[in-house]
């Protein structure tokens, strides 16, 4: 039976897009088949009783300094905590859902984490979804008609619903079968296991 590691994400979430540079590399090396999971972290938050550490002052405070030092060890000079952050990302979410669709799921993600966090966009805006769109090959103004589609939310509200059913409080999380994994930095734990499956 194959391998496969489930990335449930928010693209809102820096430490998604941290994990986002890593995780195709890790499956890669595991033979691990990746499945990349957009889910909704604000709903996540409300389900689980969680709640962003930029609520925090001082964990919002190590937050950039640590966002900043795996950003450096990562090899991503450019990260930037957008302006508008916290975003809302859910067209974005289901924007990757669509992406998905059409196979482009990991071009999109790149394309919308380096929007987000390299160049401090908001992925709120309509105009820089059309561009990150555009960037990963998918043809702008279909996509976005189809982010109104009913079965793309319910789609994201279904990938959301699962993750929270399965444990997941925050993003990213990772699932090896039903071994769960929470955050960045356990990454190492992620390929220990699948190199042991």
């Amino acid at each position: 039976m194959a391998k496969t590691l489930e990335f449930f994400f928010d693209y809102a979430s820096p430490y998604s897009y941290l994990a986002s540079a890593q995780v195709e590399a890790l499956a890669a090396r595991t033979g691990a088949e990746l499945r990349w999971r957009p889910f909704l972290l604000g709903a996540v938050f409300k389900a689980t009783g969680n709640q962003s550490p930029v609520t925090n002052p001082a964990k919002a405070r190590y937050l950039l300094k640590d966002l900043a030092d795996w950003a450096r060890l990562l090899g991503l000079p450019d990260f930037r905590m957008p302006d508008s952050f916290p975003t809302n990302s859910l067209q974005a979410g289901r924007l990757g859902l669509v992406a998905a669709e059409q196979g482009l799921i990991v071009p999109f993600s790149h394309a919308a984490y380096r929007a987000a966090f390299a160049e401090g966009k908001n992925l709120a805006d309509p105009a820089v979804l059309t561009e990150v769109a555009r960037a990963a090959g998918l043809e702008p103004e279909k996509v976005l008609a189809r982010i109104e589609n009913q079965e793309i939310k319910d789609a994201l509200k279904r990938n959301t619903e699962e993750a929270i059913a399965r444990g997941a409080f925050g993003a990213p999380t990772f699932f090896v079968g039903e071994d769960m994994f929470f955050g960045n930095d356990r990454l190492p734990l992620v390929e220990q296991r699948l190199r042991a499956a």
